[in-house]
């Protein structure tokens, strides 16, 4: 059975990253892969999205409304955004972070107010999450992505080692430590794993 996970997010967040990591853990794990292409402004700000399917046997990787298994979402606009194309009874898991597009900065528009308690209204028990804390104190804001990509290997439930293996493959040697604390904090958020000790108080 083919399964379908959308990436959402702002140029900057390290999408892009997120998918890759994703793609390669799960080409290890025997599955056949379909990533589709960045679509979006991949520039910082702008809103950026790619589609990950797998299973025995993937056609495509488009993902229309309403079909997709699990929508990780890097800022809250973007989930509210993409949320149609979650399943009724898909997981949902976002970051909390706002990030202003460029018409709210400019004043043309506002952001939308009580985002949190709408998703919560239409999504059962999504997974809503502030992911930039726990990525600084990791090492770096940056590492959002991973964080949220830490949250999300306890949803899939694939090996533990396998997700470590991908983030080697994927990063700078000088990355991979501050990589793995950020993955171990989502981990930690998601009650899975106890917090990394650079991180306990």
């Amino acid at each position: 059975m083919t399964k379908s996970i959308i990436i959402a997010g702002v140029g900057g967040q390290g999408t892009l990253l997120a998918s890759k990591l994703l793609g390669s853990l799960l080409l290890s794990q025997g599955y056949d892969v379909k990533v589709s292409e960045v679509h979006g402004m991949a520039q910082r700000g702008g809103s950026v999205v790619t589609y990950v399917r797998y299973g025995e046997k993937v056609a495509s990787p488009i993902i229309d409304r309403g079909e997709a298994d699990i929508l990780v979402a890097f800022e809250l606009l973007e989930a509210a955004r993409w949320l149609p194309w979650l399943r009724r009874d898909g997981v949902l898991i976002a970051n909390t972070q706002e990030i202003l597009p460029m018409p709210v900065i400019t004043g043309a528009a506002s952001y939308p107010e009580d985002i949190p308690e709408k998703l919560r209204q239409i999504c059962a028990g999504p997974i809503l999450v502030d992911a930039l804390a726990p990525a600084e104190a990791a090492g770096s804001a940056k590492a959002v992505n991973v964080v949220l990509m830490g949250i999300l290997s306890t949803v899939l439930g694939m090996p533990e080692e396998a997700w470590l293996a991908a983030l080697e493959g994927q990063l700078r040697p000088d990355l991979v430590e501050m990589n793995k604390r950020a993955f171990y904090a989502g981990r930690h958020i998601a009650g899975a794993a106890p917090c990394p000790p650079s991180m306990e108080s």
